[in-house]
């Protein structure tokens, strides 16, 4: 891990890669979550995380799956659904006029979980929702909708 001030510089230099995860359950809703970190504070958001220095693909979905959803999930559970950008004028201080460039791999995969018991560090509460609901809640982050939206 980069400290904080080599992060810092890291993120006003180069985009970032990172893996949103769309999670299904049995009845076709999405799982969402309240973010409590900058860029998206305040804005309902899919599970997800960056994607580390030397780490393959499958080892950043087991572990991010792990890190957000409290679970072992195999990564072969997954399928890709797509690559997208996302850009924020703010960075993970929040301080502004800082952007960041995220370069996404959308996965989802069908996984019932009781979400009361999903890790806090990254969302203060979840919900499961139809996809054409997430798609017209405007609390829900336009990042998020767009996954909903195609």
């Amino acid at each position: 891990m980069l400290a904080q001030a080599d992060f810092r510089q890291a993120v006003e230099m180069l985009p970032l890669v990172s893996i949103d995860l769309l999670l299904r359950d049995a009845h076709g809703r999405y799982l969402t979550g309240l973010r409590t970190n900058p860029p998206a504070r305040g804005a309902w958001f899919v599970p997800g995380g960056r994607i580390r220095k030397n780490e393959s693909l499958r080892s950043a979905l087991r572990r991010i799956a792990r890190d957000e959803l409290g679970l072992p999930i195999a990564a072969d559970v997954w399928t890709p659904r797509g690559v997208y950008e996302h850009f924020y004028g703010t960075n993970f201080a929040g301080e502004a006029g800082r952007s960041t460039h995220y370069v996404v791999l959308a996965y989802e995969a069908e996984l019932s979980l009781n979400a009361a018991s999903l890790p806090q560090a990254q969302h203060r509460s979840y919900r499961w929702l139809p996809a054409e609901e997430i798609a017209a809640d405007p609390g829900v982050h336009p990042y998020t909708q767009a996954y909903f939206k195609e």
